[in-house]
């Protein structure tokens, strides 16, 4: 029989897609107060892997990943995915978004992200949300898997990503 070890912390991170300049700063100022400070951010840079949003948000979206300093427990992710969901609404107008927030976490080991959509590789962990591994860290960096969004798979999140799990690695010796 295993022996039962709990899960450490992680380091929270939160893909932000915004309609403008002005709504991913206002995002990330709302990420801000409910998680605290952010200490890595990716570059800004323009999103055009999927026309998917557009319906919703419009042409033209800015695509930015921000890390914040406090590390997590993993088991806090359904209620962080409901908090995210929850700004998102507040900043929508007429029921359009103005920002797609998507939370996950970074470990030594990979990123998770969490999502409300169920798919066969992603796991329930309650409360209406769903975890899918989407990146695994190998051979000393982060490598895509098949499911991976093409974004995730791009120079900007290796190099967040990269630079999100040194901080943890980190933060975790510090408090060793």
């Amino acid at each position: 029989m295993g022996e039962i070890r709990l899960a450490g912390p992680v380091k929270l991170v939160v893909g932000i897609l915004a309609k403008d300049r002005e709504w991913l700063t206002r995002a990330r100022e709302r990420l801000g107060g409910v998680f605290g400070r952010s200490d890595v951010e990716s570059r800004e840079a323009p999103f055009g892997s999927t026309e998917y949003y557009a319906g919703e948000m419009g042409e033209g979206l800015i695509r930015q990943w921000v890390g914040f300093e406090s590390l997590v427990m993993p088991e806090g992710l359904p209620g962080i995915k409901r908090r995210t969901n929850l700004l998102e609404e507040e900043m929508a107008f007429a029921g359009r978004r103005r920002a797609n927030l998507d939370p996950g976490y970074v470990n030594d080991a990979r990123l998770i992200l969490a999502t409300t959509k169920d798919f066969a590789h992603r796991i329930y962990l309650g409360a209406g949300i769903y975890a899918e591994t989407t990146m695994v860290y190998k051979e000393g960096a982060f490598r895509p898997l098949e499911w991976t969004y093409p974004d995730y798979r791009g120079q900007d999140a290796l190099e967040f990503l990269d630079k999100a799990r040194a901080l943890y690695l980190a933060a975790l010796a510090y408090t060793a």
